[in-house]
């Protein structure tokens, strides 16, 4: 064969496995776009927690915040002026009532204490005196040796001594006062604060500044106000019974202080269109402490057959409130509903769910019309 002849063969046989490769090839792909039709793949499962719908009895509460108050509080001040020798407490500690707080220097007063006794014995016995010669003139005038002016002013000098008896008795007394004064009782079970005023320094009797402050924390009050108009409420069902205020701990293993309400002051405060209230906590383990900031939480009444849901469940939309209600088949649905109120992390709905009704409480940002979940593992607490 020539050179040609060769050349002729060898480009048919390429092109004739060209071909064959192209054939191969469209009806591979072919048959992949077709296996892809048949068997198309959905969306994937979205994992989200889940919490049924509770039918409750569920409290209805006020919520405000609160201001602590002492159940009393007093200002120690000195009655008598002198240095002070004892200071018998650390700051900050528990005093009963009685104890002693302070000792003032008592040698001045014991001294003038002394002088007051003598005093009072000097004029005793001239009192004596003058009633036993007042008798004698008595006597005298019966029998009328003496002129009545003569015994008028015997009379006189016995009243006299009488008057200057009482006057060095109450000299007296008032010097075993001022020694009392010199140590200072703490008139009130309470805790005392901050020191003003240490041993050594001079002290004035009803200085300005105290000596220290004593507050009694049991009971305690917590002052807070509510919104006008809840009072119409406040004082119906105060009528009825004393109501039930809590107080919210910040700490959730702790269990919530709980007392009873006890005022209602006379008039709104139009500045701020509130009521103030008052409650009072026994406060047997000193949670709450005067000037403390708190939650509090006011009970009105229970209402019966509440369905109530996690807050995090609820969700807000253009038409409204809704949540995602988990069927039986697994699919997310939307369900608008009617809110009556919220009670901290629960939310009581009026509207628009039954009791055991499953609602997604994590993971609805992924979530739309019909689509499939799977349960996750409940949150725990």
């Amino acid at each position: 064969m020539t050179r040609t002849g060769r050349r002729v063969l060898i480009a048919s046989a390429l092109m004739v496995a060209l071909a064959a490769g192209g054939v191969a090839t469209y009806y591979t792909t072919d048959t992949r776009a077709k296996e892809g039709r048949k068997a198309p793949k959905g969306p994937p499962a979205v994992t989200v927690t889940v919490a049924p719908a509770v039918q409750e009895t569920v409290p209805i509460r006020v919520t405000a915040i609160g201001n602590v108050e002492a159940f009393l509080t007093v200002a120690i001040r000195a009655r008598v002026d002198g240095q002070i020798v004892v200071v018998n407490f650390r700051e900050g500690q528990p005093v009963a009532k009685g104890e002693i707080l302070f000792r003032i220097d008592p040698r001045p007063y014991e001294a003038a204490l002394r002088q007051a006794e003598a005093n009072a014995l000097r004029d005793r016995a001239a009192r004596e005196q003058a009633r036993s010669q007042a008798k004698r003139y008595q006597e005298l005038l019966d029998k009328n040796f003496i002129s009545k002016e003569a015994y008028a002013q015997i009379r006189t000098n016995a009243e006299t001594a009488e008057a200057t008896a009482k006057a060095s008795q109450a000299g007296l007394e008032n010097a075993r006062l001022s020694l009392e004064y010199c140590t200072i009782y703490s008139p009130i079970d309470g805790y005392v604060g901050k020191v003003l005023l240490q041993a050594g320094n001079m002290v004035r009797a009803n200085d300005v500044n105290p000596l220290v402050v004593i507050n009694q924390v049991r009971p305690i009050y917590v002052n807070f106000a509510v919104p006008e108009q809840t009072l119409p409420e406040v004082r119906k069902y105060q009528a009825q019974a004393p109501l039930r205020v809590d107080v919210v701990p910040t700490d959730p293993a702790m269990a919530p202080a709980t007392g009873q309400l006890i005022f209602i002051d006379n008039a709104v405060d139009p500045s701020t269109g509130t009521i103030r209230l008052r409650a009072q906590f026994e406060n047997a383990d000193a949670t709450l402490w005067p000037g403390q900031f708190v939650n509090v939480s006011l009970r009105l009444y229970e209402q019966p057959d509440a369905i109530v849901i996690p807050s995090r469940a609820l969700q807000n939309g253009p038409e409204g409130e809704y949540v995602y209600v988990i069927g039986e088949d697994l699919l997310a649905n939307v369900r608008k509903i009617r809110v009556s109120r919220s009670d901290g992390d629960r939310t009581i709905v009026s509207q628009g769910l039954k009791p055991g009704e499953r609602v997604v409480t994590r993971g609805q940002l992924r979530l739309g019309p019909k689509t499939p979940v799977q349960i996750g593992k409940p949150e725990a607490g």
